[in-house]
């Protein structure tokens, strides 16, 4: 059942007028996301306020980042034997 519907959405597709292309291909996409991303886009916006030690720690890490005091993901990566 499944190989006959995805051939109606290729027919379908096929039928798709130049204009809306783009927003069948989109539509698409967030339909082939799987759930839990799907999930994390439609989440609501953290709108929690940011505390003194959340600051602090942001500080920091600029500070560090400034002062190259940072790892890339690789070098992490080849650290920890991963």
């Amino acid at each position: 059942m499944e190989a006959k519907a995805k051939d109606r959405l290729y027919r379908l597709v096929d039928q798709i007028p130049d204009g809306e292309v783009h927003t069948a291909e989109r539509f698409l996409e967030y339909l082939a996301v799987d759930a839990v991303l799907r999930s994390l886009i439609n989440a609501p916006e953290d709108d929690e306020p940011v505390t003194p030690d959340e600051e602090e720690a942001v500080r920091e890490a600029l500070e560090d980042v400034a002062a190259g005091r940072m790892h890339s993901l690789e070098e992490v990566k080849q650290e920890l034997g991963l």
